[in-house]
């Protein structure tokens, strides 16, 4: 065993690969055994520095001077399950509009695919910049990460094995959304900061406490590790400082424990969730905060079975969908939907028949995240939020009648719950 042997490393000799075939919306699932029927897997990584310069807007309030640690943008590249598929997860608040599209369309052309299998999602710091097609730093970005992705392609390495484990996070994310129990609507909120004692001494409330760690592997060494877990980012911010807040620094404790791979973190359907409960706003909670999710992502990483993998067992999934936009307000979102351009694809990614990973858009409610889970038990099933930034929180249809903040500033009406659910239910169920 090697300096990875706390891991749990399952291999099975009579491992049958898959052959996925998707004709008009139809998957069709047919058995393949022996190796000349197999193909290779290939992943490539890319990381580069995303942070503005001082002057340049963050999201509330503008730079004015640079931290110890910047910010990232950090991705694969997987290469062999047809056309080429991209993950990017970048250290800004959002990404939206023309925006997001051109950061796809970028990425696309750059790995050699289509917009529709490339996955660009934000951690959703607020002491960062938002995506802004008319930004010169953000057209140059995207230029950047363009050309990382064209440089990753040198570099490409054969997945030999994924890796999936997680592990339970304490005392990290609870919910904002602290209702009355006679009235069955939003008494106060619970912000990721939260000075009333009153309000932190309440339960945690509906979370997530999961985090989830996808690996991908060259034999017995490491290439990248992907973390999931559904919280807002924030332990305090309008610093005017750049920085990836404590997703970020538990992410660098990651990296630094296991150097070889790159770590990739995506934050999950916290739109309702934060850190209120444990964080009355000291700045020292944001190192608690960062040990206290690095030390989950670690038991995750220590729980990892590893399995035999090869192209033919990935696949990738979009179900486009257009959620209806709350016409009553004004926004880009409104505008999207009423010119007709409001389509939104949902993705997934299928890994060895008993993996999946959605990646969806806005700043989902938790809820999504857990029904996801529920719809396929059988499965390991994680989520990555904060995609296409444009509709904003997406609540659930219960949530609306409750009000509080996210419903009053949401942008699309209730109807959405159901696109949504469906899209995922079809999403995890295209494969066996």
């Amino acid at each position: 065993m090697n300096k990875y042997d706390n891991m749990h490393i399952k291999f099975s000799a009579g491992f049958l690969y898959v052959f996925l075939l998707t004709l008009a919306g139809l998957t069709l699932v047919f058995p393949v055994s022996g190796s000349a029927q197999t193909a290779p897997l290939k992943l490539s990584t890319f990381d580069i520095d995303v942070t503005p310069p001082v002057g340049h807007d963050l999201a509330y309030d503008p730079m004015i001077q640079s931290w110890d640690m910047g910010l990232r943008a950090k991705g694969v590249v997987l290469s062999g399950a047809g056309q080429p598929i991209v993950l990017v997860a970048i250290d800004w608040i959002g990404i939206d509009d023309a925006c997001y599209d051109e950061f796809k369309r970028a990425l696309a052309s750059a790995a050699g695919t289509v917009p529709e299998r490339v996955a660009v999602h934000t951690i959703h710091q607020h002491d960062a910049p938002r995506g802004d097609i008319q930004d010169d730093f953000v057209l140059a970005a995207i230029h950047r990460l363009e050309m990382a992705v064209v440089h990753s392609l040198e570099n490409t390495r054969t997945v030999t094995h994924i890796g999936l484990g997680e592990a339970e996070v304490y005392k990290v994310a609870s919910n904002r959304r602290i209702l009355d129990a006679k009235t069955d609507t939003v008494r106060a909120p619970r912000f990721t900061t939260c000075r009333d004692s009153a309000l932190r001494a309440e339960p945690e409330g509906v979370i997530d406490p999961m985090v989830s760690a996808i690996s991908f592997w060259e034999n017995e060494e490491p290439i990248a590790v992907m973390s999931f877990y559904a919280t807002h980012p924030q332990s305090y911010y309008r610093t005017g400082i750049p920085n990836p807040d404590f997703p970020g620094i538990a992410r660098f404790f990651r990296q630094l424990a296991v150097p070889n791979a790159l770590h990739i973190h995506f934050t999950g359907a916290g739109g309702n969730i934060g850190a209120g409960k444990y964080n009355d706003g000291a700045k020292e909670n944001r190192l608690i905060l960062a040990e206290r999710l690095a030390d989950g992502i670690k038991r995750a990483w220590e729980s990892t079975e590893l399995q035999p993998v090869s192209a033919n067992a990935i696949h990738w999934g979009v179900r486009p969908v257009v959620l209806p936009a709350d016409t009553t307000k004004n926004n880009i979102y409104v505008e999207r939907y009423k010119s007709g351009k409001a389509k939104i694809d949902i993705q997934c990614l299928s890994l060895n028949n008993n993996a999946s990973v959605l990646f969806m858009p806005g700043e989902l409610f938790v809820e999504y995240q857990l029904a996801a889970k529920k719809m396929r038990p059988d499965l390991f099933v994680t989520m990555a939020a904060y995609g296409d930034y444009t509709p904003g929180y997406i609540p659930t249809v219960a949530a609306f009648p409750q009000r509080g903040y996210e419903v009053v500033v949401s942008k699309v009406t209730p109807e959405s719950e159901n696109i949504l659910m469906e899209a995922m239910h079809q999403l995890l169920n295209a494969g066996p």
